[in-house]
């Protein structure tokens, strides 16, 4: 063993005793980016809180009693899940906050992991058992005498014969045989799978009602009041939207300088806006305004990117598809697909337009100039420049199966 190593470190046993109490000093000395010391300034909005400290959702929970404990689990995870419902809401009120706005594939931190997940947990299949080898088709006849019997005990309100006869088309069996083996039938298939997001209709129902109020998106020029502008009034004609679907598109202005032509009677100063639109579900568009006014060249760009959107293909809804180039003067740059949950990680005129366009997994790389105008435009030529699979299988002779929809129902 090195000497000098074996003083180093009595050296750094000494330094580590010498240490002021609460202060955190970091031990990542070699690393190039600073240390964060805290991750409370994440940049996510918290939910709000009761007075309480405790969210709703924390006291709707039921702990487990201790005979159920002792019953399911061994002495070990016993031990802990007590000593785990005894904190737990000591640590939801002091040290636990609920975050929105993270992700559809973010991790549900209320959840107690009580019902099972058929794309995360193992699928619940029926027993082998279910299965009869004997199982048979009703005949005709026999179909006869269920329905023969069902109009002799159909009871004579409407109502209750309308429920009645619902309930016979839901319990009637067509096969002859074990009941298991129609009803709860072992099967090889992927089960169906719940929604991506909990409570999707009531919080889509919120996000109309208090779009406006809670947006803090800048609105479209033209938009607010009764009255239509005429600028407006020709993008209604153009696009075939209401007034009210195009005050819940996502418009941002990116991109803003002042421009200068030299003629003969002199410099012509004008201001030069670029925007971007999209109804964050597979629609972008791009448009560029100028005008001796400001507030006029923004109002062309917005409207001008408006008109622009088109289809921009996303693989389940949420990346595109493969890696993708875009050049745009001496601008290049590479958009590649990411997998669920790995966010948006590019430049922020990037980020801006995956927000309008509906993309949530993505990383860009770029390369050479970064001019802001030509990083949009290549971006949206990227975009554009993908490939359906579909059409390139066609175009082989071949079939294309995705392997992650047969086996995981396809929201992974």
């Amino acid at each position: 063993m090195s000497v000098a190593r074996t003083m180093r470190c009595v050296f750094c046993t000494f330094k580590q005793a010498t240490r002021r109490p609460g202060v955190s000093i970091s031990r990542r000395i070699h690393a190039s980016s600073a240390v964060r010391q805290s991750n409370k300034d994440d940049g996510l909005p918290d939910d709000d809180l009761p007075d309480d400290g405790l969210p709703d959702e924390l006291n709707n929970i039921k702990p487990l009693t201790k005979q159920q404990i002792r019953e399911n689990y061994t002495p070990a995870q016993a031990t802990a899940i007590e000593a785990t419902q005894a904190n737990l809401k000591f640590d939801a009120q002091y040290q636990a906050t609920t975050r929105k706005n993270v992700g559809p594939w973010k991790m549900y931190y209320l959840e107690n992991l009580t019902e099972v997940d058929p794309v995360l947990d193992k699928p619940v299949r029926a027993p082998w058992t279910n299965l009869d080898d004997n199982s048979r088709l009703k005949t005709e006849d026999e179909l006869d005498e269920d329905i023969l019997g069902f109009m002799e005990n159909m009871p004579e309100n409407e109502n209750a014969a309308a429920d009645a006869f619902q309930n016979f088309l839901d319990t009637n069996r067509i096969t002859v045989g074990k009941e298991s083996a129609e009803f709860a039938p072992r099967s090889a298939l992927a089960p169906d799978t719940t929604q991506v997001y909990k409570n999707d209709s009531t919080q889509k129902a919120k996000s109309e009602e208090s779009s406006k109020a809670m947006s803090d998106e800048p609105e479209v020029e033209g938009m607010s009041g009764d009255v239509v502008s005429p600028g407006l009034l020709r993008v209604m004609q153009m696009t075939g939207m209401s007034q009210t679907e195009l005050a819940r598109l996502r418009v941002k202005s990116v991109v803003s300088h002042r421009v200068v032509n030299q003629t003969r009677l002199g410099k012509i100063q004008k201001q030069y806006w670029l925007s971007i639109a999209g109804n964050q579900n597979g629609l972008l568009g791009i448009g560029e305004g100028k005008s001796e006014e400001a507030a006029e060249a923004l109002v062309q760009s917005q409207y001008r990117a408006i008109r622009n959107m088109v289809p921009v293909m996303r693989y389940e809804a949420r990346t595109i598809f493969g890696t993708v180039k875009g050049k745009e003067g001496a601008t290049e740059l590479e958009l590649y697909a990411r997998a669920p949950g790995f966010g948006l990680r590019c430049s922020h005129l990037i980020w801006e337009m995956c927000r309008c366009a509906g993309i949530t997994d993505l990383s860009a790389r770029v390369t050479r100039a970064r001019n802001p105008m030509n990083t949009v435009k290549a971006a949206f030529q990227a975009m554009m420049s993908q490939k359906d699979p579909e059409d390139i299988a066609r175009g082989r002779g071949k079939k294309l199966v995705d392997v992650r929809k047969v086996y995981y129902a396809g929201n992974v």
